[in-house]
């Protein structure tokens, strides 16, 4: 394909959306899929075309946000929201359609659910139908891509993602600028570039949401990391339980091929990258990246010493990248918006926003996209709507297995980086838990380790008997049968797993037992034999 090409695919879609006087969007991500949203998508076709009303588009698109009220409804240009959708509540709906809403079933869009977002990873997710390259080039797609191929040089794009600011959402926040300097910096005849879309945290769905919604933002982000540091071969590493977001994906790479986005010679360009998916089996270690090399080249998955790191010898002893999901899906934006853009949202250290699932004891349990630094309690209380049947707050668990419980006392704590390691938890991947007074924290903290256990490669001995250990610890204080020399070796013991262990895995696993002795000592206290 020529780049001439895309503009005349821009122009038919635009065409057939002026032809069209709505669009209904119906949600068939995997969360209102469970809801039955594909027999509300069938529904409206069929109801529409009984109808005879050609000048009203029906299609599925991804992820919303509001989770909890799938399946979800949207029709466009009216600017409503319709939740909890039934193929029976289908008809009414479409007779309601240039009249009056129907309020029952209608979402409140001025609601900071929606209001309160800054949407730049989630973009396209809820407009477009993911399983259409056309519609995502319609939506500015591929137009960064071309820009690089036209107007950058791989230099200039690594200085515009380092002016960016931009870290990655993986966890560790490392900075991606840099990252891509050093991997375009080191030698060797072949590079390779990875997406880590191995997401294990419990509640966490960031990834698998972007990847069902917009998987050609990824692609595209890849492609243009693949010029910028000089790779020519990928990797999405996406575990086996994304059923959909593979076949999304599959689907994707192959439309991008078709139309001469991967493959040889990009767009006529001199760049080559071929692009593949590589499926992970459910094993939480695999999220760390030497972990995750192992098991691409077809070894068991776990973890080695660094340095050398992967930039310097990753796949097969050659330099490779990994970002995450949610950092590729940021690059096309800052590529067209300019690294200055970008810098201007979030905090002086931690730039851009942050995709979070809040889930657990929230009213709005879903998908968000908010500015790094915003509040805790703003992004628990304002967008998710506090804690449902007047309930009391308690906690909330970010980071994951790897992170820790922050209290109210910190609800207005920005949450960044930065912040967020001084009260003992970490931004992890973005999965936040809400935790209400109905949970005792020794057991949230047993709940995290048990998980530890049971994700743990064995590799290390601090890690492989140390988390065992704090489980069985944790276990005799619920039994009753704890002493406050059981408090101590737990701190000691956490204080060991962090300083020995080999991967992230060993080093944050702690962190729950720590965070929940920090703040709810006295329900460890509680506990003890008296």
């Amino acid at each position: 394909m020529l780049i001439d090409d895309i503009s005349q695919i821009i122009e038919r879609e635009k065409q057939a959306l002026e032809k069209a006087k709505r669009r209904i969007h119906i949600c068939v991500a995997a969360g209102c899929l469970s809801a039955g949203s594909q027999k509300v998508l069938d529904e409206f076709k069929s109801v529409i075309k009984k109808a005879g009303m050609q000048d009203v588009i029906v299609k599925g698109v991804g992820c919303m946000g509001p989770c909890a009220g799938g399946p979800v409804v949207m029709i466009h240009p009216d600017n409503i929201l319709y939740k909890k959708i039934t193929p029976e509540n289908v008809p009414e709906i479409v007779e309601s359609i240039g009249n009056k809403p129907v309020e029952r079933f209608q979402a409140d869009l001025n609601h900071p659910f929606f209001t309160r977002q800054h949407k730049i990873v989630l973009r396209n997710c809820g407009l477009i139908d993911p399983e259409r390259i056309e519609e995502y080039i319609a939506n500015n797609g591929y137009s960064a891509l071309i820009k690089v191929l036209t107007d950058m040089s791989p230099s200039d794009v690594i200085i515009e993602v380092t002016k960016s600011g931009l870290r990655g959402r993986g966890g560790a926040g490392y900075p991606t600028g840099l990252k891509w300097k050093t991997v375009a910096k080191a030698g060797g005849y072949k590079k390779f570039i990875v997406c880590n879309a191995d997401e294990g945290d419990p509640g966490a769905f960031m990834d698998r949401s972007v990847l069902e919604s917009d998987p050609h933002s990824v692609i595209e982000g890849m492609i243009i990391g693949a010029i910028a540091v000089g790779a020519s071969q990928g990797f999405i590493y996406v575990r086996a339980e994304y059923p959909l977001a593979i076949k999304r994906l599959k689907r994707a790479i192959s439309q991008a091929e078709r139309m001469g986005f991967l493959g040889k010679r990009i767009l006529g360009s001199p760049y080559d990258f071929t692009l593949e998916i590589r499926y992970g089996a459910g094993a939480y270690v695999c999220g760390e990246e030497t972990a995750l090399i192992a098991s691409i080249e077809g070894k068991r998955g776990a973890p080695r010493p660094r340095p050398p790191y992967p930039a310097e010898a990753g796949l097969w002893g050659h330099s490779t990248l990994i970002n995450n999901v949610e950092t590729f899906a940021n690059i096309s934006t800052i590529i067209n918006n300019g690294g200055e853009w970008f810098s201007n949202i979030g905090t002086a250290t931690s730039k851009g926003t942050k995709v979070f699932s809040i889930v657990g004891k929230i009213t709005n349990t879903g998908l968000i996209e908010a500015p790094i630094g915003m509040t805790l309690r703003d992004i628990v209380f304002d967008i998710g709507g506090g804690i449902p049947d007047n309930g009391e707050f308690k906690a909330v668990q970010t980071g994951g297995p790897s992170g820790g419980c922050i209290t109210s006392e910190h609800l207005d704590v920005p949450v960044d980086y930065e912040n967020l390691l001084k009260l003992g938890s970490i931004m992890g991947s973005g999965g936040m838990i809400v935790i209400d007074n109905t949970s005792n924290m020794v057991d949230v903290a047993r709940y995290f380790i048990d998980f530890s256990v049971s994700e743990s490669c064995g590799k290390c001995v601090p890690c492989r008997v140390g988390t065992m250990h704090l489980r069985d610890i944790l276990d005799k204080i619920l039994s009753g049968n704890g002493t406050l020399k059981d408090i101590k070796i737990l701190e000691e013991l956490s204080e060991l797993l962090k300083t020995t262990s080999l991967c992230g895995l060993g080093q944050s696993a702690p962190n729950p037992v720590l965070s929940t002795l920090r703040y709810f000592r006295n329900e460890y206290e509680e506990l003890l034999k008296k």
